[in-house]
């Protein structure tokens, strides 16, 4: 018999009355009356082995043995006595009468319990070898494999061919710090980790690979959060000779199936929404549609109203004012208390707004005098009665109000409006619905102006298509561009994201234009795409999806992290390995690199 004939979590009463070899770790030891019982664990799972004081030398070995101890078993399968099955397992109808128990490799005392919760991250980051062996864990990224593996063959079904892009590659702007990689060949010189294989994939389209796919590491150095790491995994494919929604179809299909296959679950339509709708509706532009509120746009109504927080929005460039409507937020006894609304002032700060205004609505029969609102004084009665009407507000409702320049009423109502939703009060109302939410966004806008710069910047990169049309309006008004840009979003993530490419040359120098890259700058920085796009480049476009956050997003994970086998904390170090760390003088010196004020970088 082979060392190991059967994984512990996959013995089942199939195999009642057979010899079995296992191996695995020890997860808990328990000794009843001279009977002792070992939970064995490997990746598929436990067993219960029995070990009877019949055998004396495989007895001893079982009295010494402590968790997390690597041990080989060899045994007879047979059912449990009535009473103690377990449904929960796979195994839990049968138990391995020890025959032989050889220890592969003891262990030290671990820090912490296996199955214990509550763990402190930072404690699992420490010892991630350990949070490894968690079933938990191991679950999460088999369930990452299985989605690789099912993408895999969808793609290949689909004639997608899986090529590799380079690792060491140039510095280009793409929305984000690049990490940088000094040359020992080349003096004073760097590459520079890839944010994305965007370039080289396009590249690869007009080499005539016109289905290509790479599932790869990408790395961007930018403040962190729990759906963000310095290096995640991109499912990345581009495709040549196919429209922006035959792309959409394709891939929308992918995930379909993946979902299915993997967990079950069938994700159903998929709502396709304009960018423009999404942010007047949600204020964003990766809305959770799970969240039964919307926004009500009042800015029109509000130039006029001695409120000067509301009249100063409406009347200043870019600004907006919406009301957002929360049913039954003002019942007595089970609405939005007084200290809740505190409590979400203080939230929507976060994104920059000033304040929280509100309404409650307690009786709409008495006019102004059901309703209950510092403001309400200040606001006139036609302000007033659009607010009701427009929102569609009941007795019993509260409205809240963001008023301010555009971005900062989108974020924080926006922000707002999930929160109320995913509480305990927003469940308990209806305003939440417990399912999977998918949907297409798409018609982004080509350019964003960035005020602080004075300049306009690209939304998705500078090699997004217009919508046909709209290539002269970059140079004319680059504000009215609409691009080929396509994000897919689920239960207010967004998944993935791409476009349609340029694939013409001037078309591509009028972007540059739009941008304020001089052809000299773009020659520097984009010449080989550039000139690759002269040699009879096709049509082509492509996204690329988070792997990541796909399967965080179907292990109902809070963090990526909890889908990848070593990540970085949010401050981008590796606890288990502890790095980044410094590294000595002689290879310094070979790459030409000396630290200023080396003393103080090494205390910080």
């Amino acid at each position: 018999m082979s060392m190991r004939s059967h994984y512990c979590g996959l013995v089942t009463e199939a195999l009642t009355g057979e010899s079995v070899s296992l191996c695995g770790w020890v997860n808990r030891r328990r000794d009843h009356g001279g009977v002792i019982f070992i939970d064995l664990r490997d990746r598929e799972g436990y067993v219960q082995v029995v070990c009877d004081p019949d055998r004396p030398d495989m007895f001893k070995v079982a009295e010494d043995v402590r968790n997390e101890y690597c041990v080989q078993i060899k045994g007879v399968v047979r059912a449990r006595p009535d009473g103690t099955t377990n449904d929960n397992m796979k195994s839990g109808k049968i138990e391995v009468l020890c025959h032989e128990l050889i220890v592969l490799n003891a262990s030290v005392t671990p820090p912490f319990q296996i199955d214990e919760e509550n763990l402190s991250e930072t404690t699992r980051l420490t010892h991630r070898v350990l949070d490894l062996r968690r079933p938990y864990m191991q679950n999460n990224l088999m369930l990452r494999y299985k989605v690789a593996m099912e993408v895999r063959k969808y793609l290949d079904e689909n004639g997608f061919v899986d090529i590799e892009t380079p690792m060491l590659t140039k510095s280009t702007p793409e929305g984000a710090r690049d990490y940088l990689v000094p040359s020992r060949v080349h003096d004073g010189q760097f590459f520079a980790l890839p944010q994305s294989p965007q370039l080289f994939k396009q590249l690869l389209m007009v080499a005539g690979y016109d289905r290509y796919y790479q599932i790869t590491k990408c790395f961007r150095d930018e403040d962190l959060r729990a759906d963000r790491q310095p290096e995640f995994t991109q499912i990345d494919i581009e495709t040549s000779f196919l429209t922006e929604e035959e792309i959409r179809d394709m891939f929308q299909g992918m995930i379909k199936r993946v979902f299915l296959k993997t967990i079950g679950v069938d994700l159903g339509e998929f709502p396709v929404m304009t960018y423009q709708d999404a942010m007047h509706i949600y204020g964003s532009d990766k809305p959770d549609l799970r969240v039964k509120l919307q926004f009500t746009e009042v800015t029109d109504v509000m130039g006029d109203v001695d409120f000067k927080v509301f009249s100063g929005a409406a009347n200043m460039k870019g600004g907006r004012v919406v009301a957002l409507r929360v049913p039954n937020g003002s019942v007595e006894g089970g609405g939005i208390s007084r200290g809740e609304i505190d409590a979400y002032t203080e939230f929507v700060k976060i994104y920059g707004a000033k304040g929280l205004a509100y309404i409650r609505v307690n009786d709409l029969s008495k006019g102004r005098e059901g309703l209950q609102s510092p403001i309400v004084k200040n606001i006139h009665d036609a302000a007033l009665t659009a607010v009701l009407e427009r929102s569609g507000a009941q007795n019993g409702d509260l409205i809240f109000f963001g008023a301010d320049k555009e971005k900062i009423v989108n974020d924080a109502i926006g922000a707002l409006r999930i929160k109320i939703g995913h509480s305990a009060f927003g469940k308990a109302n209806g305003l939440f619905e417990d399912r999977w939410a998918p949907m297409w966004v798409v018609d982004f806008p080509m350019f964003e102006y960035d005020d602080e710069n004075q300049r306009y910047t690209a939304v998705h990169h500078p090699f997004t298509a217009p919508k046909d049309g709209h290539e002269d309006w970059m140079v004319t008004a680059p504000e009215k561009c609409i691009s080929k840009g396509y994000d897919m979003v689920l239960n207010g993530w967004e998944m993935g994201g791409g476009s349609v490419r340029i694939h013409r040359a001037d078309v591509q120098q009028k972007v540059f234009d739009a941008l304020k890259i001089t052809p000299e700058e773009a020659q520097i920085k984009f010449g080989f795409l550039l000139d690759a796009l002269q040699y009879g480049a096709p049509p082509h476009g492509g996204l690329a999806f988070g792997l990541d956050r796909i399967v965080t997003l179907m292990t109902g994970a809070e963090s990526i992290r909890d889908v990848i086998a070593f990540p970085k904390t949010q401050r981008a170090q590796c606890l288990l390995t502890q790095a980044p760390s410094p590294v000595d003088e002689k290879q310094l010196r070979e790459l030409h690199i000396r630290l200023r004020n080396l003393d103080a970088v090494k205390s910080a």
